[in-house]
């Protein structure tokens, strides 16, 4: 990666801050497909900051499509003309754009779930599960478990047997999960916490609905779990327009 200079502080979250100084890097194609990005540790200390924000943002990158990820390799960047589209522009933070994301998502993986409690087997729950403890171990870590959420909706997309619902979820991209996109001022801490076990208590009732083949009650639980974050989304929307009144 060319040049050598940290990532300043404010304004902004430095994630995101990461976030587009690769895309740019990749899409000015200074950084080239194929090309291994720079090890965790080089980017800590060559940006100054914590392999917790430098993971926030390759995940970020992933779910984007600019990145592959390889066990046991790193991170490599990936053909920016692989994806055939993207629903939103990339890193779009506007409410209306994750309202709008979140009304297609209530669409489609309502019935994702469904179909997942039809036809998953032993081997399609594995994966659904494990996402679902990786959630629960990121929530301990004090994260926000972006990139786990997103492979939680993707394993349980995979256990369709249909390719096209995972498709769809990489076309989406990171603004599958809204909270990698809105970074919401208004919560404190504790807020936030309880805000994210009540997700993983849904997560969970999914999973056992899946898990017992109950298709009606899979669509019931993904149904309620996104329009709770779309109500909650909405509200703010709300907030946002009654305050510039």
């Amino acid at each position: 990666m060319p040049g050598k200079s940290r990532i300043p502080s404010p304004p902004g979250n430095l994630a995101e801050q990461i976030v587009a100084r690769l895309s740019a890097d990749i899409r000015g194609g200074r950084l080239a497909p194929g090309a291994r990005l720079p090890t965790e540790q080089a980017l800590t200390s060559e940006l100054g900051v914590s392999r917790t924000v430098v993971r926030e943002a390759v995940a970020a990158l992933r779910a984007d499509g600019l990145v592959v990820t390889r066990r046991g390799s790193g991170a490599f960047v990936a053909d920016p003309a692989a994806g055939p589209f993207r629903i939103v522009p990339p890193r779009a933070t506007s409410l209306s754009d994750i309202l709008n994301v979140m009304e297609l998502r209530l669409a489609v993986e309502v019935q994702t779930a469904g179909l997942a409690a039809e036809r998953a087997g032993r081997k399609q729950l594995a994966p659904i599960r494990a996402a679902l403890r990786a959630i629960g171990d990121a929530l301990q870590r004090g994260e926000g478990a972006v990139a786990e959420d997103f492979a939680f909706h993707r394993a349980i997309a995979e256990a369709t047997g249909n390719d096209q619902f995972p498709r769809f979820l990489a076309y989406l991209g990171s603004h599958v999960i809204p909270r990698q996109s809105v970074r919401l001022e208004v919560d404190t801490p504790e807020e936030r916490r309880l805000y994210l076990e009540r997700i993983q208590v849904e997560h969970t009732r999914i999973v056992t609905a899946i898990a017992e083949g109950e298709p009606v009650e899979a669509r019931r639980a993904m149904r309620d779990h996104l329009t709770r974050s779309l109500e909650r989304y909405r509200k703010l929307a709300g907030g946002n327009r009654n305050g510039r009144r």
